[in-house]
């Protein structure tokens, strides 16, 4: 483990030195992507050498063991080394994690989409639970929420809801909450208090940068229709909103929830290519045979991934069986908990696939 944190450290002077060299600075592409090396080498380098300093101090105390003739100096320095041993093993464990392979895209903003899936209206009024959980989260987490898109459901709620998430390492945490998430509740419409099942899918991409992945202008449609739902005297006068398709792919994207024709054209942009990443990221990794079925990964999206049970104040998460019964606490935004055991789990798994390799 020395020699691969102190190569990690060799090469974090390298980047920090390329960072200040003039034709790096003049070449964004590359500037960003240095940039990005520099932010995650930096965090382990850090570590590494709070690490060096403990076993430096470790050597010592087991040195005045070892030949100091002074009872008491002994004792101290034993007491010391009391200390330290422990600090030392919780030291090690984190670098072995931090020196897991990271996902490239973890460090990235995402796009979230939740849709209403079977249930009705039940399933809309579920997909608005969900965003506003997802809502509070953001707040929490100190994370800025953007709405691109959304389609109301007819009793309240949303049909569809899409929306940007920016902050420090957002998709490392969200991605884990594509899927399928099932509610079982009394409808507020239900007489008979019977408990009915619905589900709304949530789908989590990575916010991607234009050199991530290269549009060709040429191969996407774009098309003005009038917005539609709340907006003021503009809606259904003005053809401000934009609906963009991208023609070998298929895939659309649109966006009405500006004024401007200009602002909802570079929102649905975004969206685009972040869904036409995902498809181009899903082939290459195919064709590499890196689609490794992660227990717990961002896996399919038909996934049924969790269940919020209301009459029993029970929320599951059944990749990794975890329960817990403070389900308004998680509504209201409190999933920190699932986020952090899927997170254990998937480094877990890694860390397994390291030794096996």
């Amino acid at each position: 483990m020395l020699d691969k944190l102190e190569a990690i450290n060799q090469r974090f002077e390298e980047v920090s030195q390329q960072l200040i060299q003039p034709d790096v600075v003049s070449d964004l592409k590359k500037f960003k992507a240095l940039n990005k090396e520099y932010k995650d080498l930096d965090k382990i380098v850090t570590e590494y050498k709070k690490y060096k300093n403990l076993l430096s101090n470790i050597e010592s105390a087991k040195q005045v063991i070892a030949t100091e003739k002074d009872e008491e100096f002994r004792e101290m320095a034993k007491e010391e080394l009391d200390e330290l041993l422990p600090q030392r093993e919780a030291m090690e464990e984190n670098l072995k994690e931090l020196l897991i392979p990271k996902d490239p895209n973890d460090s990235k903003d995402i796009i979230m989409e939740i849709r209403a899936g079977a249930g009705g209206d039940e399933a809309s009024l579920f997909a608005g639970d969900l965003y506003r959980m997802y809502s509070r989260l953001a707040e929490k987490m100190g994370w800025r929420m953007e709405l691109i898109d959304a389609t109301e459901g007819t009793a309240g709620g949303y049909k569809e809801i899409i929306v940007g998430i920016s902050g420090e390492d957002v998709y490392g945490k969200m991605k884990f909450e594509s899927g399928v998430h099932r509610v079982q509740r009394v409808p507020a419409t239900e007489t008979q208090g019977r408990i009915h099942t619905s589900v709304a899918s949530v789908v989590v991409l990575p916010e991607v940068e234009e050199f991530d992945v290269e549009l060709d202008m040429n191969d996407i449609r774009k098309d003005l229709f009038c917005a539609s739902g709340p907006g003021g005297q503009s809606v259904n006068t003005t053809y401000s909103a934009v609906r963009l398709t991208h023609i070998p792919s298929g895939v659309v994207a649109q966006c009405q929830d500006q004024k401007s024709q200009i602002k909802n054209f570079e929102k649905a942009l975004k969206v685009l290519r972040s869904r036409v990443y995902e498809i181009e990221l899903a082939k290459k990794n195919e064709a590499e045979g890196a689609q490794r079925k992660s227990m717990v990964g961002s896996g399919d999206r038909s996934d049924k991934i969790r269940t919020y049970n209301y009459p029993q104040g029970r929320v599951t998460d059944h990749r990794i069986g975890l329960t817990v019964y403070n389900l308004p606490a998680v509504m209201d935004g409190g999933v920190e908990d699932f986020i952090e055991q899927l997170r254990i789990a998937e480094n877990a798994e890694k860390l397994k696939e390291g030794a096996a390799a």
